[in-house]
């Protein structure tokens, strides 16, 4: 089972900038043409120090030396005073044009992978990782007073709390207190559901307080997988019956649960009094 601590509090975002996709697309071509480059100067070096090489060594031996010549000058500017005035003028040559091909390479490469839409890109990679591995949690929808209340109390309970929510500053608490975290536009809900791994989920909170929403919920949430318990907040009896209809498991009256509270306090203050 995953647990919410291993997300390092990231929120997968249904509605990601498909900016940093592109952005990441666009970095790893830049690397390869800055790669490559590279190796066309690795090589021009090479070829240029094997035909200013008038030694009698073999072909092999000068090959490898104007090699490691031309790695050493790629790398570290390394130290070339055996050579006569030629291969001095041409090594120089070579390493101005290093310079120029590896600042242009740094600017080409720095920086595009700071911004917010890449920063989202790779989170939901993470996430999504984190996702395939997610099972025996409990998924709640909305993260208002009554959703916070229930995720703290779940946690402290040993729970992994995965938390739906389509505010982007709820979804940023519901993550800095150790939630696993889908945001997504309110229009985009069954997108945010169909992430949820539901087929995997123990069970379902609902805890919008807009009776229409945890109708609409409870019916996308028993949709692909109706052994699945839901629980949902009821107003009335006949909301409960739609609700039951709808496919909760248990759907709570706060009306009722606040009454026989008053009535029990109500009922023991009675008694007490001579």
């Amino acid at each position: 089972m995953s647990t919410p601590e291993e997300a390092d509090m990231w929120i997968y975002r249904v509605n990601e900038p498909r900016l940093g996709a592109v952005r990441v697309r666009e970095w790893r071509r830049r690397a390869r043409h800055a790669i490559a480059m590279l190796v066309l100067l690795l090589a021009a070096a090479t070829g240029g120090l094997m035909l200013l090489d008038q030694s009698a060594a073999s072909l092999h031996t000068r090959l490898f030396n104007a090699l490691w010549d031309a790695a050493t000058l790629t790398t570290t500017l390394g130290d070339f005073s055996d050579f006569d005035e030629r291969q001095k003028i041409f090594m120089l040559a070579a390493m101005f044009v290093t310079m120029f091909v590896a600042a242009f390479a740094v600017s080409r490469l720095t920086g595009i992978l700071s911004g917010d839409d890449v920063i989202a890109y790779r989170e939901n990679r993470a996430m999504e990782r984190q996702f395939e591995r997610l099972a025996g949690h409990i998924v709640v929808v909305g993260y208002r007073s009554l959703g916070q209340r229930i995720s703290a109390k779940l946690r402290e309970a040993g729970e992994t709390v995965l938390v739906l929510v389509a505010d982007a500053s709820l979804a940023d608490k519901a993550a800095e207190r150790g939630n696993l975290v889908i945001l997504g536009a309110p229009d985009a809900f069954d997108d945010r559901l169909r992430r949820a791994r539901l087929d995997s989920a123990k069970a379902l909170v609902a805890t919008s307080p807009d009776g229409d929403a945890n109708l609409a919920i409870t019916l996308l949430a028993n949709s692909p997988n109706r052994s699945l318990p839901i629980i949902v907040p009821g107003e009335s009896n006949l909301r409960k019956t739609l609700l039951e209809n709808a496919g909760a498991t248990a759907v709570v009256i706060g009306d009722e649960i606040l009454a026989n509270a008053l009535i029990g306090k109500l009922s023991t203050h009675t008694e007490a009094t001579p």
